[in-house]
């Protein structure tokens, strides 16, 4: 009780002084700023004519204090040297091309407003940044960010005798980060964090890394999921605006994704489905079940694979990714496997029954009694070989029948399979080596190009 009537009379005692100060002040111009003159008892009244409080217990270095008006006001440009710590990497997002980063946000710069004697720092309560002139520096492509309040907002204020404030932020923030994944999962992604002062211009701020890429520290000890930083490097920049040129800070990182796990999850799967097919060139042709059943379901499971595989990355699939290209590639050689057999199967069914049509045409002609005219009905009619055109007795539209007849039984006769059982010879050899040609070539472009 005696502590709140204290604080009342305390309370009023100041308004009554800060009354009579406020009749006394007179502010003075200097240029075309108007500066308030200092009051007792750390108040000072501002531009607009209000009381600016001044530190709990830097009354006498803080009397004076504007915290609307930078350092240096009217002068150079404050110089803000930052440094980052990156505590974690939470997430980095393919379908949305994002990432979520904790930092450790450091900020220092020199107010020679608040120099005092000695070689003491003192750590202040969080809490009083209000009080003070903070930078307005924003973290450039943020979707999302919010600073840590557990169990107080952590926030820190160090103020040095030399006027040097650090000030440091735990913030947790989403970031855009634009993908190229058309060599998913054989990229590397290039990510930024962007620092960059909202309202001050380069003539009111300059933003400089403390100690060049020595001010970032954590990145190198990250371990995520499916990426490894392979560099990271600072650099400072401009912004240039509609309202004018603003400093920007850049820390630009390199994610090379670890491609063991895909390996294992898709390519060997892909992989073996394809050999699973190249099974069927050692069955024969008259099992018709065996060989049909392997090529459908080496089909179906390669189809399985492939939608799996897209689902994952559902927003992406604008991307011709180079999964997308090795798991095509395994699809066309499974089907082409089926539509092998396909073709010497029916190969094999076109010449059994030739055979069949050639032995009752045997029987047939075996009546006719000149042998000459069985040969030239045989080859015309049954064997199907090239007939004399050149006949006298011919007409026109008869020999030019004739040729045609005879040059179409060249091209039909240019790619009828003459033993359909070579075809699975041949695929035993041509299929593995074209696939490991394939594979070759794929590797080299998306490892090394």
């Amino acid at each position: 009780m005696q502590f709140v009537c204290l604080f009342e009379h305390n309370l009023e005692t100041q308004l009554q002084q800060h009354t009579r100060c406020a009749q006394r002040a007179r502010p003075h111009v200097t240029g075309h700023i108007c500066v308030p003159r200092r009051c007792s008892l750390g108040h000072v009244s501002d531009l607009h004519g209000r009381d600016t409080t001044s530190l709990p217990g830097f009354e006498n270095l803080t009397m004076g204090y504007n915290k609307y008006l930078r350092p240096y006001f009217g002068g150079e440009p404050v110089q803000i040297a930052m440094s980052l710590d990156i505590a974690s990497i939470s997430s980095i997002s393919e379908s949305d091309m994002d990432y979520t980063a904790t930092i450790y946000l450091r900020q220092r710069w020199t107010d020679p407003r608040l120099v005092f004697h000695g070689n003491k720092s003192f750590t202040l309560d969080a809490r009083l940044v209000e009080l003070l002139w903070v930078p307005d520096t924003y973290i450039v492509e943020s979707k999302r960010s919010f600073l840590h309040d557990v169990t107080v907002g952590n926030r820190l204020i160090r103020l040095f005798s030399n006027g040097t404030i650090l000030y440091a932020l735990r913030i947790t923030t989403t970031v855009a980060c634009n993908m190229d994944l058309s060599k998913y999962p054989m990229d590397t992604q290039t990510c930024r964090l962007q620092l960059e002062s909202w309202g001050y211009d380069e003539n009111d701020v300059i933003f400089t890394w403390l100690r060049g890429n020595d001010s970032v520290h954590g990145i190198e000890k990250l371990r995520l999921s499916q990426y490894t930083v392979e560099r990271y490097y600072t650099l400072v920049s401009k912004s240039q605006q509609e309202t004018g040129s603003y400093p920007r800070l850049i820390l630009q990182f390199e994610l090379r994704r670890n491609v063991l796990y895909f390996i294992l999850e898709t390519y060997v799967p892909s992989t073996l489905l394809v050999m699973l097919s190249w099974v069927s060139f050692w069955i024969t042709l008259d099992s018709v079940p065996a060989r049909t059943c392997i090529g459908v379901t080496t089909v179906l499971s390669m189809t399985t694979l492939m939608i799996g595989s897209r689902s994952s990355l559902s927003k992406t699939n604008c991307f011709i990714k180079a999964i997308d290209v090795y798991l095509g590639i395994c699809f066309s050689f499974i089907f082409g496997a089926l539509v092998e057999y396909a073709v010497a199967h029916y190969s094999s069914s076109q010449k059994c029954a030739a055979k069949d049509k050639v032995n009752i045409t045997n029987i047939l002609n075996s009546s006719i009694t000149s042998y000459k005219r069985k040969i030239s009905f045989t080859s015309i009619e049954i064997s199907s070989d090239n007939v004399n055109c050149s006949d006298l007795t011919m007409k026109t539209h008869e020999k030019i029948k004739c040729v045609l007849r005879n040059k179409m039984h060249r091209i039909i006769s240019y790619f009828t399979i003459q033993n359909p059982s070579n075809v699975d010879h041949y695929s035993k050899l041509l299929f593995p080596l074209l696939f490991m040609l394939v594979n070759v070539f794929y590797w080299a472009y998306y490892l090394y190009f």
